[in-house]
């Protein structure tokens, strides 16, 4: 595999964050959906909705990383606070370690990855399922996910844009930039993206000729060692192909210290935002100790003086519905995770445990 030694040190880092993740599900908010059809992908749906949410409500899609579930992350970030406070459904589908020993989802395996497959026709299957159920209205649905979970949410935006009025991926990657276990970790690592025009002509391919094409929200850390952050242009790339939008750069300005890029339409709406997240690594960004606390702090879950959840919401008109207290103030948390000493095993012992910390091995 060519650049052997800087995947075996990438791959070794992956390895020594995510063991550090937790699982742990104590005081979950969530419930959980069932019968929402075949289910091809064996997910489990997990679902908060509000108290008297009235009738055509919003739904937000949120897909977790690896290693995480479905509670660790609606509690790390804060998603059922906001939808609490301004009135929207959530639908966390989840993955099960019977089909991956990581709770990644299969972002990269076609089978799972593609429009009427696998975990992608499950998710597609639930979001009908909520709409009938809580008679949400179908043209308000996002789709957001972090690493896995958002390269998950590059398919579904690709394979189901018909679905989504709008996504937003963080530390994620584009939609069918690997097919394969190879693939997968070259792109993670920042190496054998395809030109622009094959990417866009993926997306483009992936689904039936839609009516409208979802805004994008992409968000990623400058230091992101997990997902490297070309990964975040290649996702602007493709999805300014599949708007139209040419070549010409975007707006620049800074948010809560971040460079942000926005491009617009001819009536100047906007169609794409690329956050840079300075020196923050892989994770989500938040803000737990601002005036209005965002998340809690952990594992992936990181500190950074702006709030991803918020300001995603804010980019959807999530935020003008009820309005309740706020939430408690979040006690501020170390956001380094300590890195411990791989085992002793050579090269292959290290690529092999990396593996299936990436969920990328069985």
């Amino acid at each position: 595999m060519r650049n052997l030694g800087r995947n075996v040190s990438r791959l070794a880092a992956l390895s020594r964050a995510f063991q550090q993740s937790t699982s742990g599900e104590t005081g979950s908010r969530l419930g959980e959906m069932q019968g929402f059809g075949s289910n091809p992908g064996d997910l489990a749906a997990r679902t908060y909705v509000p108290d008297g949410l009235p009738a055509n409500s919003p739904l937000v899609v949120i897909l977790h990383g690896c290693t995480q579930t479905a509670a660790v992350y609606d509690k790390g970030s804060g998603w059922s606070d906001l939808a609490d406070r301004h009135g929207f459904a959530l639908l966390y589908p989840e993955q099960r370690r019977s089909n991956n020993p990581n709770l990644c989802f299969n972002w990269y395996v076609p089978g799972d990855a593609r429009r009427g497959k696998g975990e992608a026709k499950s998710i597609s299957q639930m979001i009908a399922k909520m709409i009938s159920t809580h008679k949400l209205d179908p043209s308000r649905v996002f789709v957001t996910g972090l690493s896995a979970g958002g390269a998950m949410t590059s398919v579904m935006l690709a394979a189901y844009p018909e679905l989504f009025a709008g996504g937003a991926i963080v530390a994620g990657l584009p939609f069918a930039t690997a097919n394969t276990l190879p693939e997968a970790l070259e792109r993670m690592t920042g190496n054998g993206f395809q030109p622009r025009d094959e990417l866009v002509e993926r997306a483009r391919a992936a689904a039936p000729r839609p009516s409208h094409i979802p805004t994008l929200s992409v968000w990623h850390g400058t230091r992101d060692h997990i997902v490297d952050a070309s990964n975040a242009d290649a996702i602007v790339g493709q999805w300014r192909g599949l708007h139209g939008l040419g070549e010409a750069r975007g707006e620049v300005d800074m948010v809560d210290g971040h460079r942000r890029e926005t491009w617009r339409d001819g009536k100047g709406r906007p169609l794409i935002e690329k956050y840079d997240i300075d020196g923050m690594g892989h994770g989500i960004p938040l803000d737990t100790a601002g005036e209005a606390p965002c998340g809690t702090a952990g594992p992936h879950m990181l500190e950074a003086n702006i709030c991803s959840t918020r300001r995603i919401a804010e980019s959807w008109k999530l935020m003008a519905g009820k309005k309740g207290a706020a939430p408690r103030r979040a006690k501020p948390a170390n956001d380094v995770v300590q890195a411990s000493r791989p085992d002793q095993g050579g090269v292959g012992a290290i690529i092999e445990n990396a593996l299936r910390a990436a969920g990328l091995m069985r």
